[in-house]
């Protein structure tokens, strides 16, 4: 029976910024959201309130280092720290990532997940009336930009503490569909890894339907992570409660028991291909930032979420140990209601949670 690879994606967005300062006034960080919300129906659970880190600054070395106790406490192999490039002249949130890199601390493995998407100031405002502006647009560069790119990382390619899958340093592009030199990057990273005595890339693009995840393998990735957060309201009689909830302007609410069966389908390529690559969701309210516009998933209590990931877990133990890999969306996206992190609801539910599954493989 093979061990999970469990590896969460990260959100590095705890710290003031320039462009947070302009767009949403000084200071603006993802806690302002967060602090803000309100329940918005009977029963939504808003706002949420962090526990043992508190409403922490990702600055602060040793917030970083306690993140990572949590996360092996939970049994998590490491984080996929979101990167956010949006052309060789834009970087934004990258202190924490660097200062991981740089300090060498804390001990813990990591990746990178290149969030390849435009910023719109209604990600980041739970002023559900407000008209979206752009706020930073992402570009592709050519290929000079390509490889500055490449070197501004390459210190963290270097790192023993880097994931990689058959020996290869793991990168994830967010949205590879809408990247179209998508093929010529990877090729020029490619060759930059080899001129730089690097191993080779594996390249894992981000999914939702098995069709897209087929597309995704056809570009040339690797591997495709597919998630399944939002597949169950495809359904048309759901559309027709999206409708109704839009009308008394509540957000679109749907129960997390009844709906995280369609998280995973066990049948699925995911559950037995060593390219597709599944995702554990713990939880989701995405109101602080889009307040009545936002989804939520309801009733998503650790012990729903340790039945959701036991499935995933469990169907996917024949798969050899390297490429079993999971993602866990997410470790701290307080923004959207999905964390792992404890709350003063829960405490350490959640992380306790997927330990216990964990610990129970091994018994077995």
């Amino acid at each position: 029976m093979s061990r999970p690879r469990i590896i969460a994606f990260y959100l590095p967005q705890y710290y003031p910024t320039p462009i947070n300062d302009k767009w949403y006034g000084e200071g603006f960080t993802e806690w302002t959201s967060v602090r803000k919300a309100k329940p918005l129906f009977r029963g939504h659970d808003q706002p949420r309130v962090p526990a043992d880190l508190g409403y922490y600054d990702l600055r602060d070395a040793s917030v970083r280092e306690a993140q990572a106790e949590l996360a092996r406490e939970a049994g998590i192999e490491g984080f996929c720290y979101y990167h956010y490039w949006f052309s060789k002249d834009h970087q934004e949130l990258t202190i924490p990532f660097d200062e991981v890199v740089r300090l060498k601390k804390p001990d813990f493995p990591f990746c990178l997940c290149w969030a390849n998407q435009s910023w719109y100031s209604k990600f980041w405002s739970n002023a559900a009336d407000c008209e979206p502006k752009l706020v930073a647009e992402q570009t592709y560069d050519g290929p000079e930009g390509i490889e500055k790119h490449f070197y501004a990382l390459l210190e963290a390619f270097r790192d023993p503490r880097h994931i990689r899958v058959d020996g290869r340093t793991l990168f994830m592009i967010y949205r590879p569909k809408e990247y179209p030199g998508v093929r010529d990057f990877m090729a020029q990273w490619q060759m930059l890894a080899e001129k730089n005595g690097l191993p080779p890339f594996y390249f894992i693009g981000q999914g939702g339907q098995k069709t897209a995840a087929q597309d995704i393998l056809d570009l040339g990735f690797d591997g495709v992570n597919i998630v399944h957060k939002f597949d169950v309201m495809k359904h048309p009689v759901l559309r027709q409660v999206k409708h109704f909830c839009k009308f008394f302007r509540v957000p679109f609410h749907l129960d997390y028991e009844k709906v995280m069966h369609d998280f995973f389908d066990p049948e699925a390529p995911e559950a037995l291909s060593p390219k597709f690559y599944p995702a554990l969701i713990p939880n989701w309210d995405h109101s602080p930032r889009s307040g009545w516009k936002g989804a939520v998933y309801t009733n998503s209590t650790p012990e729903n979420f340790r039945k959701h990931a036991e499935k995933v877990i469990h169907a996917c133990r024949g798969k050899d140990h390297e490429h079993n890999l999971i993602f866990l969306k997410s470790w701290n996206e307080w923004g959207e209601g999905n964390y792992m992190e404890p709350d003063v609801r829960y405490g350490k539910g959640y992380i306790r949670a997927l330990r216990s599954i964990l610990d129970g493989m091994e018994k077995n």
